[in-house]
């Protein structure tokens, strides 16, 4: 291990920076220009689709309106598929985690990566800083700050006028007269929606939910747990923290975030994990290019397997910042090689059991992830036991070595699900997952910021090609009807008659 007085300094960083209205309103003006010059929005193409009662139907349902929902939205409207509606359970600002359960300080991502912006070049993140703070403090800009990352989402929808429902939420997906049929809460009440398509991007835990680690003397349900035992992903008051012992179980970014942040709010912090060492190679950053980002749906399954098997066996290291940010704390101490046997709650605190000591904290955080069980999903409840899995496509030893790999639905090339079972196949091919889940099929095009233009991309042609073809059959009585004369300006136009 290398010598504290040897590290280099840690770059200066920010959750957010200083916002610049009206720079930002001359940038959108210019975005919407460029739009414009890109003919966007085109004309809708999609032929009108009532069910066969009558009722109204959407060609597209996106449920989701966080970084991957959203693209996938823009990624519409930029094909002509402009019936369509955009929700999401969670208030403005709220929608994805960046200002909710992300504890970073900044992106992992490097800050010049694309992908909300579809190409265009005011829409960038590059633009956006640059606006507000010139050419030279984007090149002092170590890293994205987190909020700075929700507010440039929020920027980006309002310059594209992309239409969000918030505080929408999906309750049930089941079928209707060859529809996909959706139940919503809305504020107004519930409702039911019908629709062509259904883009599922319910963010990192819209394929299964927050991993919950299992000790013999935690019951999930006890109302003492929910108020000393906390998941990352949960909502916790940090600076009720101050002055208390925080234990803190993970060797990944999201437990060293949240150790960060309790530490910051004046706790005292021990970070434990069985690993005897942390993960030191990001191997996922590798696959960051091109070719990887276009051409791994075309692999066959085994080597599909392979590349993310390793990559999932070798664990995403803590980022180093994030390290830093704890190591550089008084009240920080890491336990390596020392994973929890038991958690107990009682009506002093929490005692954690290691296989070397127990040890008493005032309150615990899993900074354990999130799982991927489409069985966790009540939304899908009645197709949940019919969507096909990639256990179904490795042999029973791989997927045995591999439990969780093997629990990814096993998507088609527009990210659509499968029926493994044969029942219900029409009805979840409405349905396109568009968020972590699609790793395995897909590699990380939904949810990683360097794949996510590729994928809400390809998400959307697969779209519009089988809205296409659908109605293929309309679409050629309209060419027939067709009748646009091109010589009508000169002395050589033929009357239709006349032909």
């Amino acid at each position: 291990m290398q010598s504290p007085t040897s590290l280099p300094p840690v770059p200066a960083m920010a959750v957010s920076s200083e916002r610049r209205p009206q720079a930002l309103q001359a940038l959108g003006e210019r975005a919407r220009d460029e739009l414009a010059r890109l003919n966007h929005p085109p004309a809708s193409w999609v032929l009108p689709t009532t069910a066969p009662g009558g009722e109204p139907v959407l060609d597209v349902l996106v449920v989701g309106a966080g970084m991957c929902g959203q693209t996938a939205a823009f990624a519409l409207l930029r094909e002509g598929v402009a019936n369509l509606r955009v929700v999401d359970a969670a208030p403005r600002g709220d929608e994805g985690p960046w200002g909710t359960f992300a504890r970073m300080t900044t992106l992992r991502s490097p800050k010049h990566l694309t992908g909300p912006d579809l190409g265009v070049p005011s829409l960038s993140f590059r633009s956006w800083y640059e606006a507000q703070h010139g050419a030279d403090g984007w090149a002092a800009l170590h890293k994205v700050g987190r909020l700075d990352w929700r507010d440039y989402l929020l920027w980006v929808r309002e310059t594209v006028a992309l239409p969000v429902e918030n505080g929408t939420r999906l309750l049930a997906l089941d079928e209707q007269d060859g529809l996909a049929r959706a139940r919503l809460r809305t504020p107004a009440g519930e409702q039911t929606v019908l629709a062509r398509k259904v883009v599922l991007a319910l963010g990192r835990d819209g394929s299964g939910g927050p991993r919950w680690p299992r000790f013999p003397s935690l019951r999930s349900d006890d109302p003492a747990a929910r108020a000393r035992v906390f998941h990352s992903a949960d909502a916790i008051d940090f600076e009720a923290l101050r002055g208390r012992r925080i234990g803190v179980l993970g060797a990944g970014a999201s437990a060293f975030d949240n150790a960060g942040a309790a530490l910051e709010a004046g706790a005292q912090v021990a970070l434990f994990a069985r690993r005897p060492l942390l993960p030191q190679v990001n191997k996922s950053k590798w696959t960051s290019f091109t070719g990887f980002l276009r051409g791994f749906e075309a692999l066959d399954d085994a080597r599909k397997w392979r590349f993310y098997t390793y990559i999932f066996d070798e664990q995403v290291p803590p980022p180093w910042e994030s390290v830093r940010r704890c190591d550089d704390q008084p009240g920080f101490s890491l336990h390596l090689g020392e994973g929890w046997t038991d958690v107990r709650v009682d009506g002093d605190g929490v005692v954690v059991t290691t296989a070397l000591r127990s040890e008493r904290f005032d309150a615990v955080i899993f900074g354990t992830g999130f799982d991927v069980d489409l069985l966790d999903r009540p939304e899908l409840a009645i197709y949940t036991p019919h969507v096909d899995t990639w256990a179904r496509h490795v042999g029973a030893a791989q997927a045995a070595a591999h439990p969780e790999p093997a629990r990814f639905p096993y998507l088609g090339p527009g990210f659509e699900l499968r029926s493994g079972t044969g029942q219900h196949a029409g009805a979840l091919a409405r349905l396109h997952l568009f968020n972590w889940g699609s790793t395995l099929s897909h590699g990380a095009l939904a949810g990683d910021i360097p794949g996510l233009g590729i994928g809400a991309t390809r998400l959307a042609q697969a779209i519009v090609r089988d809205l296409f073809v659908a109605d293929a059959d309309r679409h050629w009585e309209r060419l027939l009807a067709h009748e646009e004369p091109e010589l009508l300006a000169t002395r050589r136009y033929v009357p239709p008659e006349q032909r």
